[in-house]
């Protein structure tokens, strides 16, 4: 099983530790899940102290073009729709002139190693659902980052200014420089 998947996660609720399990049985905690603070849970992987991190495209693209390592105490997690949207991104930037094919196949190649957990389940898509809504927004797409963080994770780290405001107070952010 993948370390990630055995990971326990525990918070503490009123001076009471409570303890879950990512991966499937994550669901049977959802009023747990759905209620905490967004900084309030951490990952336990082997004894150390894991902070998981939603990161959207335009974080991949940076991290990709820049080459930077990501410190191996923190988890990465994204909607699956992160996959569609880091590969458009290429593209454009590639038919724009901004970079050549082979770089952009180079940023794939370096997103593919970054290990991000990816998620899209029903509970994903309804808090995605709801938080669009809330936000008055035309679509789900950035309400995706905003859930996952939400229901999965300690921080967003997003460069997009449109997004980070809008998350400002439903979810803890992070610069961009807590990844290194």
């Amino acid at each position: 099983m993948a370390a990630w998947r055995a990971a326990t996660l525990a918070r503490s609720r009123g001076g009471h530790t409570v303890i879950w399990r990512s991966g499937p049985s994550w669901r049977s905690a959802w009023n747990v899940i759905a209620d905490r603070p967004a900084s309030a849970t951490h990952t336990e992987v082997k004894g150390a102290q894991v902070t998981r991190y939603v990161i959207g495209p335009e974080v991949a693209l940076h991290l990709a073009r820049h080459d930077v390592p990501v410190v191996s105490e923190h988890q990465l997690v994204a909607p699956t729709l992160l996959r569609s949207q880091f590969l458009s991104a290429l593209y454009q930037a590639v038919r724009r002139g901004e970079m050549t094919k082979a770089d952009a196949e180079r940023h794939l190649d370096y997103v593919r190693r970054l290990r991000i957990r990816l998620l899209g389940d029903r509970v994903l898509q309804a808090a995605a659902w709801k938080i669009a809504d809330q936000l008055g927004w035309a679509d789900t797409y950035d309400a995706e980052y905003i859930a996952l963080t939400q229901l999965q994770a300690d921080a967003l780290i997003t460069l997009d200014p449109t997004v980070a405001d809008a998350a400002k107070g439903l979810v803890t952010l992070a610069p961009l420089d807590a990844l290194t």
